[in-house]
């Protein structure tokens, strides 16, 4: 079994990650108010939530960039 070097994507998908999971903790965090009764968060907190179709933008960016590269590398040899 080999091991393949670390792609030019991977940092991409990474990033992607931890927006994505910043993005889903605010939405659940402006979700909480709705089941516990109190007062809603201000509108930035929903902007925030905003980060999760962000990370996951960011995420399949480096996913589409990896398969890109490693067919070009490919057709090239």
């Amino acid at each position: 079994m080999s091991t393949t070097p670390s792609g030019a994507g991977d940092r991409l998908v990474q990033v992607g990650a931890i927006v994505f999971f910043i993005g889903a903790v605010a939405t659940l965090v402006t979700v909480a108010p709705l089941f516990l009764g109190t007062d809603p968060f201000p509108t930035l907190a929903y902007a925030v939530s905003m980060l999760m179709g962000a990370g996951f933008l960011i995420a399949g960016a480096g996913v589409v960039r990896s398969v890109w590269l490693s067919r070009s590398d490919l057709s090239g040899s």
